[in-house]
């Protein structure tokens, strides 16, 4: 009985000490910090519909058309690469008055654009009526990745700066790095709709309008935990 009385003591202390030993007793501080910014996007893909139109009896066909938006993407300092087919399609003229009228046809494309003026400027210069439609149909920033680690940098060296106040305040001291959580990428990228064109707006306008394009934004949020001396 004695033995066992024994067994159960070094027992129960040996898991107390190792209880003891789980225990962290540093003293701590926790706190998160932001960074933000805001960019123009750079890289800016959009749709282009072009399709053919009876001008009274004669038919404005999908090659002249085509053509004449090579020329603009050319004349607006846009490689050729970056336009390309992206859909073909065609339909009936179901207003025209002849007994087996005319099938119209329709391109269309993907631009590439890093300015959205210049894509302006290659709208001045085709036809408006064999335009369908314009859309952006996706955006992004060239040097996205290395603006987020710049910005989670910046977020660390600010819950330093907060830690290290607060800790001072209190006479105390900060020392080293216990823990880093990431609150991940915030990206907040504005929804945009058919692109209001000058050609479509109004064929009498002189001068297109200056695109104002909206920006990215970009909010990181760490959180540290920091030993405290």
């Amino acid at each position: 009985m004695k033995k066992l009385i024994a067994v159960a003591l070094v027992a129960f202390l040996g898991l107390s000490t190792a209880m003891a030993q789980q225990t962290d007793l540093r003293r701590k501080i926790s706190v998160s910090g932001t960074a933000e910014t805001e960019v123009t996007p750079d890289i800016i893909y959009i749709g282009i519909s072009l399709k053919e139109y009876l001008n009274g009896k004669k038919k404005v066909e999908i090659t002249e058309l085509e053509k004449q938006l090579y020329a603009a993407v050319q004349k607006a300092g846009i490689l050729k690469e970056n336009l390309t087919i992206s859909n073909l399609s065609s339909w009936n003229d179901q207003t025209s008055k002849k007994k087996n009228p005319d099938f119209l046809a329709s391109k269309q494309y993907r631009l590439k654009v890093s300015d959205l003026n210049k894509f302006n400027s290659i709208l001045e210069d085709l036809d408006a009526k064999g335009i369908a439609n314009t859309n952006i149909e996706s955006y992004d920033y060239s040097k996205i990745e290395s603006l987020k680690k710049d910005l989670k940098i910046k977020a660390l060296l600010s819950a330093k700066e907060k830690a290290n106040y607060m800790v001072e305040a209190l006479n105390g001291k900060l020392s080293s790095v216990l823990e880093i959580q990431d609150g991940g990428d915030n990206i907040i990228q504005p929804v945009y709709r058919n692109l209001m064109m000058k050609s479509a707006m109004s064929e009498s306008a002189d001068v297109a309008p200056e695109i104002d394009f909206k920006k990215i934004k970009l909010n990181f949020t760490v959180n540290v935990i920091f030993e405290i001396k």
